[in-house]
């Protein structure tokens, strides 16, 4: 099992940027996919990104064009880059982990490796 932990959240007006990082701390094995979920105050969590190992990336629409993930290999870091943040982006970051399986999913029901989420809050 690997251990996630991310990191990087915040308080940011709109139209401000914020980068969160996700490491595999302690990890017995790493995942071939890992992805970036949320969720905001009064909604179910919803898939953001995900990204496997053949560099292959996926993005929900609602944040196609404002928020790119990526990862350094060597490190077993995983990034979500967010620009051009909205009041609608507020809410609760995973980072996740699964096997092939979600190459093309965003459902979190594929994923079976968590982090404990980090606050993302874009206020006026």
């Amino acid at each position: 099992q690997v251990r996630l932990v991310e990191s990087g959240g915040g308080l940011v007006q709109p139209g401000e940027s914020l980068r969160l990082s996700c490491s595999d701390s302690n990890a017995t094995y790493s995942r071939p996919c890992m992805a970036w979920f949320r969720q905001a105050p009064g909604k179910t969590r919803e898939g953001v990104a995900n990204i496997c190992a053949d560099d292959r990336a996926n993005y929900a629409e609602s944040v196609k064009g404002r928020f790119t993930i990526s990862k350094v290999k060597a490190e077993d870091i995983l990034y979500l880059q967010m620009n051009d943040l909205k009041l609608e982006d507020t809410g609760i970051y995973y980072c996740a982990g699964a096997g092939w399986r979600a190459s093309v999913s965003l459902v979190a029901s594929v994923y079976d490796s968590w982090g404990q989420g980090t606050q993302v809050t874009v206020s006026r």
